[in-house]
């Protein structure tokens, strides 16, 4: 890696400089350098505007490529996506990641349909390739059309500060719509790391390529390959309840549980400005990488949305895709209610979660740390849905809905008749809780495995992780495609 090149801290760094920092020192090998433009006339340069090259990682070989803005504005031409497909179907055919730095202002219009329909094979190859090596775009500056649609439809998108994605532009924004934006308004990360499209954020583009090494550092080469396990470390001193408060109502940071658990207390949280009542981040336990998705009492009390089902479902295929197991932590009131939730689709996008954790091959493990209720707590990786182990701290209540509302609905009129409504309601919500929510009850049920301390969390998902190790060699093929949210 060029630390001098980081060390300088430029935000725009030329194409060549974006995949020497990505790679290994000396790894660096570039493809198709003396491929002519087609359709530029004495315009016409060496490469068309794309460096294409094989590296490493870690030691671990990689493909990747990087446009270059400094010609025709780093858009596609014929030649330009024959790179790119090249690349791609040498990553399926070797079983390695893909990494693309993307800046393009979309199809050449100099080219006509020979850029535009070049977008479309990259597209297709794309598609082929997804779920089968991972695929992570780095999106540098402006791009627009195609070249917004291209990272979409990869496994992850980083994106820097001064980027920007959009399907049209500021001027024609204006023009048709008749509306005045900038770029940034329209599609920078402000945006996107909002929306779901960009997933993880860096300051400048030097930023963005060492990040993307991390985050392959987590990952399979391919599908059917093992993650890459690591010397174990400890986690930092913490809490170990990571400050869950036991009155059901009280706020806290579920990333701070989440951390008493990871080998240094690291987390790789993915989309953290985007459903942020949903935790969705890569760690190691006890040097095996792991997917981590809990719901954060810190918004919107933890509650399951349409937004949070949809961002942790695309979480739980992902690594369902590439043999990550799955650690779930539990602390939710429901699914939202109310017409908002409904008319979002809410019953869809749930669905799309249920469906994320039923089809699940790699090993999982849940545990309950405060509350569970209703559809929520089957929807979040429960025994039904197929989850290998289901602990819960001594304190949890896991049941088909909360005390004080299901009183409310069970014994609405002896409330009202009550002389004291309010006393009798709290009367009833106790004795409900007891008798109806208690961990026992659901231990006894058989719903939850085992009752486990706040402080033994870590070396139980642990051991249960290397118990259930064979059952990530010996899975069956995952569904194939890594479909966009």
């Amino acid at each position: 890696m060029s630390l001098a090149l980081v060390a300088q801290g430029r935000p725009r760094l030329s194409a060549f400089e974006r995949l020497t920092i990505f790679g290994d020192p000396g790894s660096l090998r570039l493809l198709r350098t003396e491929v002519r433009s087609r359709g530029m006339g004495d315009a016409a340069r060496d490469g068309d505007g794309i460096l294409a090259a094989s590296a490493r990682v870690e030691g671990r070989p990689v493909f990747c490529y990087a446009q270059d803005p400094t010609f025709a504005g780093g858009s596609v031409g014929e030649a330009h996506a024959d790179t790119i497909v090249r690349v791609l179907r040498l990553a399926r055919r070797a079983q390695v990641p893909v990494v693309g730095f993307v800046e393009s202002a979309g199809a050449r219009m100099q080219e006509g349909l020979e850029g535009l329909s070049g977008y479309g094979r990259i597209f297709r190859e794309q598609v082929a390739l997804s779920g089968v090596v991972p695929q992570i775009s780095v999106v540098c500056g402006t791009s627009a059309g195609g070249g917004s649609y291209a990272p979409a439809l990869t496994d992850f998108v980083i994106m820097t500060a001064d980027a920007s994605m959009f399907l049209t532009g500021p001027g024609v924004v204006s023009e048709v719509m008749g509306e005045d934006v900038t770029r940034e308004e329209l599609g920078g990360p402000g945006v996107h790391d909002r929306n779901g499209v960009c997933h993880f954020g860096a300051p400048t583009e030097a930023d963005a390529a060492l990040l993307a090494r991390e985050l392959l550092e987590l990952l399979p080469s391919h599908s059917a390959a093992a993650p890459p396990r690591r010397p174990a470390s400890a986690p930092p001193a913490r809490r170990p309840d990571g400050g869950v408060p036991s009155e059901e109502r009280k706020v806290y940071d579920v990333r701070e549980v989440a951390r008493t658990l990871a080998d240094g207390g690291r987390l790789l949280e993915v989309s953290s400005r985007w459903a942020r009542n949903v935790v969705c981040a890569f760690a190691r336990i006890d040097g095996l990488p792991v997917g981590i998705v809990a719901n954060q009492p810190r918004y919107l009390g933890g509650v399951l949305d349409a937004e949070a089902a949809q961002k942790a479902a695309r979480f739980v295929r992902t690594c369902n895709l590439f043999g990550l197991p799955l650690v779930v932590l539990v602390d939710t009131p429901g699914f939202m209610p109310g017409t908002r939730q409904e008319q979002a689709g809410v019953i869809r996008h749930g669905a799309k979660l249920v469906h994320a954790f039923a089809e699940a091959t790699v090993p999982r493990v849940t545990v309950v740390l405060r509350k569970a209720f209703g559809g929520a707590f089957i929807a979040m990786n429960s025994k039904e849905l197929g989850a290998d182990l289901v602990y819960a701290w001594p304190r949890a209540q896991v049941g088909v809905m909360a005390a004080q509302q299901a009183v409310g609905i069970i014994h609405r009129r002896a409330i009202e008749a009550a002389p004291d409504p309010k006393d009798e309601r709290e009367r009833l919500g106790h004795a409900y809780a007891d008798e109806q929510l208690t961990v026992g009850a659901a231990v006894a049920g058989g719903h939850v495995d085992e009752v486990i301390a706040p402080s033994e969390t870590r070396d139980r998902i642990a051991e249960a992780l290397g118990m259930l190790a064979n059952a990530t060699a010996t899975r069956p093929a995952p569904p194939a495609g890594n479909l966009p949210l």
